[in-house]
Parts: C-alpha cells; structure tokens; sequence
C-alpha cells in the first residue's frame, strides 16, 4: 500500500495542503462546486469560483490506504496528488492565493469537447485572446501582450509543469501543447506570474500534465473526429507501484482543415516518471516528443476571406508553404520538503527542428537548456504570518540559423548561415506579510540579465560578409500589492507591478535600412496598475479586474508582405497605453427543473480591450491594429444527475478590429453560435457532441498587421478567415 505523500501547493507550502477525506469535485457547468478541502495556509478561495463550462463531475472520493494494488483509492478520481505535483485542488488553491488577476481551469471542462488548439483551452478566461489562424497557427495575447505578432509568442511565458518551454531569447509556439494531456491550466496575468520569476507584460500560461497521482482514471482510450476528414486518437495510462508512477499519454491527430492547402498532421507524446526517494524527497523525469506537419493557407485580401474562406493565397501554394517542427523534451523537478518549507530543483533541455517553407525556407535547428531552483515557505515574523518565495533561473539555448530560396517547399540556393545564442540569469523574490488575519502586503522584485549574440557566418552569395552582433539587456522589476479577504469566500485585490520585454531574434536580426546586423531596439517596459475581486455569494460567482498599463518603448509589428508570410518587421513605439476589463459572471439560474438534481446555469465572460499610441509622431492616438476592443462569449448550461448535459454557447465581437495602425481599414464584427452537448455514462464512458458556427457565419478570425492600408493597391492580403460550420464527436472510454 503507498503512503500518501504531502501535497504542497506552490504559495505557502510548509504544511499538508490536503488532509485524509477530502472530497474532489470538478466544477460543473451549472453546478456549484462539492469541493471541500482543509483551508491551506494562503487563504484561497473555500469555494472555486464556477468553471464557465464543464462536461464531467467526478465522484466524490475519500483520500485513505488503497487495497487494490492501483496506487488509488476505491472508485475514480485523484488522490492528494505527491510532492512535486499535487493534486488539482492543491493547485486551484494556489493560484487563488496570487495578490492579483489569475485563472484556474480544470482538464474536465474541455475534455468533452474537440480540444485541438490552446484557443479551445484557454477561450473561457477572461483577458486572454486567442484567435486560430489555420490549423494551430494562433494569435495568443494578454493585455496586449505582443499584439501585432502574428507569429511565435512573445510577452507570455509559456510553461509546462512549471518548467519553461519557451526558446531562451523568450520566443515560442504551441505545438507541443497536447489539450488531451493536460490535467489544468494556471494562467498568470502580467506581473503576477512573478511567482514562476516571469515579469512580462503578457504574463505566464502554466500547462500541467497529469500524474498517476491526479489522472482522471487508471486508463483512458478516446478517439473524435468529424469535420474536414478530421480524427484524432488518444491513449492515457498510468500506474503507482510503491514509492514509484509512471504515466504515458500519447495523440495523433489528421485533418485536411477548413481551407484548401490546410492539412495537419500531429504525433504528441507525453511522459512522467516520478520516485519517492525518501520521507520528503521526490523525483519527477519529463519526457516529450512533439511532431508537427502543417500545411500553410497564407492570408488573403478583405474580399476573399469573407466571399471565398476556403481559399489558400496563391503563394502559399506555390511555395508550398508549411511548417514542420519536430521537438524533442527532458526535464526534471526533484522536490525536498524541509522542516521550513519547500525547495524545488527543476532542469529541463529542448530540442527543436523546424523546417518552414515561406517566403523562404526557414531551416533551424536548436537547443534550450537551462536549471531552476526554488524555495517557498511560511514562517512567523513578529508574531505575524509570513509567506515567502525565493528563485532563480538560469538558461540558454543556441539555434542555427539557415535559410534557402524557396523552391516549390525545397531548397534552393542557400541564402543565410548563422548562429543565434542567447542566455538568461534571473533572481526574484516575492513575499506576502499577513499584518491582519484577512489582510496581506504582496511584495516582490525580479533582477534579470539577457544577452542576445548572433553571428552571421557569410560566404554565400546572398550574404557574402560575416557579421556579429551582441547585445545584453538588463533591469529590475519591482512589486506591490494588497490581498484582502473579507470572507472565506471573497477576495479583493490592487497592485502594481513592472515588466520588461526583451526582444527575440526576429525584432533584432530584421532587415533595416541602416545596414546593422540588429535592428537597435530597447526592451519595452511598461508599469501595470490592476485591482478586482473574485468571489462568490449564494448563485453568483465573478471575476473581474480593471487594469491599465502604461508603456515605453512598446514592441510594435506590421507585416511588410501579408500575402508572402514575410515576417513581421518591429518598432518601438515611444508612449502606448493598454487598458481593460477582464470580467466573468456566472449565476446558476435553477435547480430541480424536472424534480431530479438537475441544474441550469448562464455564464458571461467579458474581454475589454482599449490599446492606444498616445502622441505617436505617426499614429498619433490611433487603436493599436490587430485586437478587437470587445470580444464577449456567453454560455446557457444544463446538466442532469444522469450524466446528461447541453450547452448552448454564443461568441460575440461587436465590432471588428483594426487591420493597420493608420486606423483607415477596420474588418466587421461577427457573431457566432455553438452547441455543445453529451452524456457521462456511470461505467466511465463518454459521448459528446461539440458543434461550430451553426450559422456559418464569415468572419475574419486573424489579421496580419499593417501601417496603412490606405497605402496598399487593392488592399493588403492581411486576413484569415475564420472556420465555417463545423461538427464533430468522440466517445472516450476511462477505467
């Protein structure tokens, strides 16, 4: 029989966060929340604030000894989680105890759905914009965190297991985020992702795979499809033997897409491996192989996205545009629990390969490297409560550089030979003084060091001179804010917090018309004032922050050939200013409407986004292109006891966003409406509905950013249409 290991959430983590009989309940749509845990020493929420959506419930467990030689206790459902993961009712409890704007989602309100991209994760929180562009191609943004890149990552921290996936000069992609091998989702916005050591404008997204300890069930078979020739696969298995687990999960997804020349084909997988060394001392090896092969639509002009969706741009097909990354990943967390708090030790190595026919064929191949340790505990300080976190991350990675004229998706002659190589050295700190029993002072500061080198080699006829360029940007960024929880389940919050981004490879190394080998950025920076409150009284939950940041030298892009997927060029825009209203809302409506349980729910979840130039000598005070200023989603959710559910859902933007930074092209508002709908069997099996833009609606989902489109004959080829009618279903099997 395993002895059940302390689970220790990330914030306050020197005591058993959960004890024996907790009883774990997903949050069900329409449902309030079972969950009933011991309250942890940070003082989050009693109650999780309702998921908007949700399509499974778990049986309430009790955590105690297990008999059946699985590692669990009788029944399904998780146990208290191990060391270095604990359970998810650890985790909800520990974002909630951030001083400042966070979200919590649970694996179980997306698993009933066709989860293929992070949009399908992560379009319930509030804040975060994410828009597909073709196959899992998107636009990821918070708080207008690389709001013109339409391409990459950048301003957000990704992170898997807590561990950085990102490249080491801060850029990164989706690919080898799996939605169907994801246990939760933390997303951190802004400042407030300094407790992973993260001071971007944008924030953090922590993607977290399950254990044995936390998997849904011992085994999981499931297989969906529908829509454009679309089937997917998927497998889970775990097992817990002694002081050992291991989980696997693997996923294979083909679809031809929505538009012509749109075929996608993913291999993923995943693995843990986790040892109990001794009393206190846990192992966790990652392991991660994510392979890609996306076809390239390309954007088009205004009056093809919205007449003839389905069309691929003529270079696109011409060039054969794709983007093939295969990326390998290793990483550890080795956990000790001390008679003071926790220490964290995690190291991680990624290798990537990408090769990308655009404009030109884009060859790299690269590797990320670095080691991360952390410290976070509780301690009295006179005679009041003190929770304490300390880190500092250490990591590089070197890419070589290639690229070739594109012949019909092969090699030509070559055109580029160069090395990009960039480290990072980080030390931060946060700390939450508990001057009154309800009330906490969060402070905190980030110290950073981030050097960029690159070396053209030369010798090629495109490129015939070598080159260097070497540059370090450096900083301090500080923060302050205020917890105040009136109730156990009500908290309020205000602070201030600095952020710095530094550019990647692609701002630096663009072509410019002084000749330099990087362009001469300055790393934006920006001050970001937020306060709101999350809570729940009786039938209504909320979320809701107002936030505004003021920026210095922001990282603007505009795309000079849309319609040749050239990359982005990048400025810095001297005075921006981003502000909004990150709000969700849910109210159960009724219970008992047929006198057996069931439950009827309406969610609205509200993303208000005002970026501005302030004084630009071009733009003067323009909208910032790219981000629509409204974009609303409501969902009408009914649930009954015998695994029934339906939910209505209907995606709203009133106004369409700016395609140029002049302002003269704004693309048209849109609305559209989905189904989603199944049944959870007692035995473990699943069958789910999940239907698309019923009306088949035209809409533009993305835009490649201009200045002026005024400027541009005929229109600039900057828009992805978004997809039409779409439906598909699964069955998933879990035992």
């Amino acid at each position: 029989m395993p002895s059940r290991q302390r689970a220790v959430p990330r914030a306050a983590l020197s005591s058993t966060l959960l004890a024996a009989g907790l009883a774990v309940t997903a949050p069900a749509l329409a449902e309030p929340s079972a969950e009933r845990s011991a309250k942890p020493l940070a003082r989050p929420l009693a109650k999780p604030i309702a998921s908007p959506e949700s399509a499974t419930t778990l049986s309430e467990i009790s955590v105690s000894g297990d008999a059946s030689g699985t590692g669990r206790p009788s029944g399904t459902g998780e146990t208290a989680g191990s060391l270095t993961v604990p359970s998810v009712a650890a985790q909800r409890a520990a974002v909630n105890a951030t001083v400042g704007s966070v979200a919590f989602v649970d694996a179980t309100t997306f698993q009933n759905r066709y989860a293929n991209t992070v949009r399908d994760v992560l379009k319930d929180v509030p804040g975060v914009f994410v828009q597909e562009r073709y196959g899992q191609e998107m636009r990821l943004s918070i708080r207008g965190s690389g709001i013109a890149r339409g391409f990459h990552v950048r301003g957000i921290e990704l992170l898997q297991d807590g561990i950085p996936l990102n490249l080491a000069d801060g850029s990164g992609d989706f690919y080898q985020i799996d939605p169907l091998s994801l246990r939760s989702v933390e997303v951190y916005k802004g400042g407030n992702a300094l407790t992973f050591g993260a001071t971007t404008l944008g924030g953090a997204v922590n993607f977290v795979t399950p254990t044995a300890y936390t998997a849904l069930a011992p085994n999981i078979l499931r297989i969906d499809g529908g829509s454009f020739n679309t089937i997917r696969e998927h497998f889970q298995v775990s097992r817990i033997s002694g002081p050992a687990d291991v989980l696997i999960s693997g996923t294979a997804t083909n679809s031809d897409g929505f538009r012509d020349h749109e075929t996608q084909r993913t291999r993923n997988l995943n693995a843990n491996f986790g040892y109990r060394l001794a009393p206190g001392v846990e192992t966790r090896f990652y392991l991660g192989f994510y392979d890609t092969d996306q076809k390239l639509p390309g954007s088009l002009s205004l009056l093809d996205a919205l007449n003839n969706p389905r069309l691929a741009n003529p270079a696109a097909i011409a060039g054969n545009q794709s983007r093939k990354v295969t990326t390998e990943r290793i990483a550890n967390r080795t956990s000790f629990e001390l008679e003071v708090g926790r220490l964290d030790i995690d190291s991680w190595a990624i290798h990537k390969n990408l090769y990308h026919p655009i404009f030109q064929v884009i060859d790299q191949d690269g590797w990320t490297y670095g080691v991360a340790p952390r410290w976070a505990g509780t301690f009295d300080l006179g005679g009041f409560r003190n929770d304490l976190i300390l880190g500092l991350r250490a990591f590089a990675g070197i890419n070589e550089a290639r690229q070739f004229v594109n012949v019909a998706g092969l090699r030509g002659a070559q055109t580029l030979d160069a090395r990009q190589s960039a480290s990072n050295y980080e030390a931060y700190a946060e700390n939450r003084f508990w001057f009154l029993p309800e009330m906490a002072l969060m402070t905190g500061a980030k110290l950073f060091s981030s050097n960029r080198t690159y070396s053209n080699r030369g010798g090629l006829p495109a490129s015939p001179a070598a080159r260097f360029a070497n540059i370090t940007y450096e900083g301090v960024n500080p923060k302050l804010g205020l917890l105040w929880q009136p109730l156990p389940d009500i908290q309020v919050f205000a602070d201030v917090t600095r952020s710095r981004d530094v550019p990647d490879f692609s701002d630096l190394a663009q072509t410019n018309t002084l000749g330099t080998t990087f362009v001469p950025l300055a790393a934006q920076r920006a001050w970001t004032y937020e306060a709101g409150s999350r809570g729940r009284i009786d039938r209504l939950a909320w979320d809701v922050t107002l936030y505004r940041a003021e920026l210095r030298d922001a990282l603007i892009n505009f795309t000079p050939n849309p319609g040749l997927n050239i990359p982005a060029a990048t400025f810095n825009a001297p005075r921006t200013r981003h502000q909004g209203v990150e709000a969700a809302l849910t109210l159960d409506l009724t219970e008992d409407l047929t006198g057996h349980g069931d439950r009827l729910s309406l969610t609205q979840i509200w993303t208000h986004n005002d970026f501005r130039f302030v004084g630009d000598p071009v733009f003067g005070n323009n909208r910032i292109a790219g981000v629509p200023v409204d974009v609303l989603r409501t969902v009408l959710g009914y649930r009954h006891p015998s695994g029934f559910y339906f939910a209505p859902a209907l995606d709203w933007v009133p106004q369409g966003a700016f395609a140029d930074h002049a302002n003269t092209l704004k693309v048209p508002g849109y609305a559209l409406l989905g189904l989603q709908t199944g049944i959870d069997f007692s035995n473990g099996v699943s069958l789910f509905v999940d239907a698309r833009n019923l009306t088949d609606e035209r809409y533009i989902s993305d835009i490649a950013v201009v200045t002026n489109a005024a400027t541009v004959a005929g229109g600039p080829a900057a828009f992805f249409p978004g997809n039409g009618r779409s439906v598909f279903g699964g069955v998933r099997a879990s035992f």
